[in-house]
């Protein structure tokens, strides 16, 4: 994060950044991107971007200068991909609805089923279509530790096991797709193609394609990105295949923030308290779901003796709507920015105005350190809920 960028967050510099607001530091954007360009060019692979990690279209602009591709999980993601990536999408949903197959399967280029029933219950609606099928398969093996974010636990509906699926690939069925990762690295990946080659090996001989899923935090500090291409060459050399992999985390891993600010401080039976502008359940479901400790810039992760510490309340009235605990340097006063780090992937698209608590502006820091306000939400956006 650059100076300038602070001294607005401070409240120091015009424009004044609303709040709360997420902001997405275009720069940072465009690092991760030429990261993961130089990983599937050295790879000869395809990486696309995810829509259930990363949904911001007014960045699709920018991301199409360096994906080709996108994937997504719904009707309603796959015509953001058509209308703002301007391309065709990779689909996958856990189970497809027959009044809209017909239109999933136009916007397509590529369908993956997740169960051996559901190719059997559609393969004639895609008989002759111009998308490629492929099939979901569970490799039973992922050190995912959170059970909510693990496909392979016993009785997962995320894909096919071995025992459930044929020894030879059907005409119309010639992809291969596997996801049991969740912001793992690549040693993971390797031990993860060990499982996978173990039992699904003759089908991958048969595939034209393999579909990698997601979870390679590939611009985390420290990935060993060589590695990485190592893997994958390797595979779809020995495999002859082209692979795909659809990364959610890592398109916008720490490229921006969420601003909220102070608007109460009081003492609660021996405990500081600070309610903020903005809500965990609401603006930040994840951290309640994974859960985890969001970052905050200019505190203390963990409370520190003598340093003033408080546990941050939401805006909502959930009696759970709260972290803690953090300190900082000086007391909390009302008007202070709390400035959440790495807040743009998978936290924006989570979003939820629960208790009527309006969603978070978004907007962009620019390339140039001009600030744009994107979109800002009120009444309406509540209300078209309901």
């Amino acid at each position: 994060m650059n100076t300038t960028l602070l001294q607005h967050l401070n409240g120091n510099a015009e424009p004044v950044i609303p709040s709360p607001c997420f902001v997405l530091e275009e720069a940072k954007l465009r690092r991760n991107l030429e990261l993961i360009d130089s990983v599937q060019r050295a790879a000869g692979v395809t990486i696309i971007l995810a829509l259930k990690g990363f949904s911001m279209y007014s960045a699709f602009p920018l991301v199409r200068q360096y994906l080709s591709g996108a994937t997504a999980s719904s009707l309603n993601e796959i015509k953001l991909v058509n209308e703002y990536m301007g391309v065709q999408a990779h689909t996958y949903i856990p189970a497809y609805q027959d009044a809209t197959f017909d239109e999933v399967v136009s916007r397509s280029s590529h369908l993956t089923f997740n169960s051996w029933s559901q190719w059997e219950r559609f393969k004639d609606r895609v008989a002759g279509k111009p998308v490629s099928c492929g099939i979901r398969v569970n490799p039973q093996y992922s050190e995912v530790a959170t059970d909510m974010y693990n496909p392979c636990v016993p009785g997962s509906r995320l894909g096919a096991t071995r025992d459930q699926l044929p020894d030879q690939l059907p005409e119309g069925l010639e992809g291969i797709h596997f996801h049991t990762l969740c912001e793992n690295d690549s040693f993971t990946l390797e031990r993860t193609l060990e499982s996978l080659e173990s039992r699904f090996d003759k089908l991958l001989y048969q595939a034209k394609w393999v579909n990698f899923g997601g979870g390679h935090l590939m611009t985390r500090e420290g990935y060993d990105t060589n590695h990485l291409i190592g893997l994958l060459t390797a595979f779809r050399q020995k495999y002859n295949v082209d692979i795909i992999l659809e990364p959610g985390s890592a398109i916008a891993w720490q490229t921006g923030v969420l601003i909220s600010t102070v608007l109460d401080v009081f003492n609660s039976q021996g405990i500081d308290v600070a309610i903020l502008d903005t809500s965990f359940a609401a603006h930040m479901p994840d951290t309640l779901e994974m859960p985890y400790k969001p970052r905050i810039i200019h505190s203390y992760h963990e409370p520190v003796a003598g340093k003033p510490t408080y546990r941050l309340g939401g805006m909502t009235c959930l009696a759970g709507d709260f972290m803690g605990d953090y300190s900082f340097d000086k007391p909390l006063e009302v008007g202070d920015k709390v400035v959440f780090d790495d807040m743009i992937h998978y936290t924006m698209v989570k979003t939820t105005t629960f208790n009527g608590v309006n969603l978070p502006a978004i907007g962009v820091w620019k390339e140039d350190e001009s600030f744009q306000v994107i979109k800002t939400f009120g009444y309406e956006s509540f209300k078209d809920k309901l």
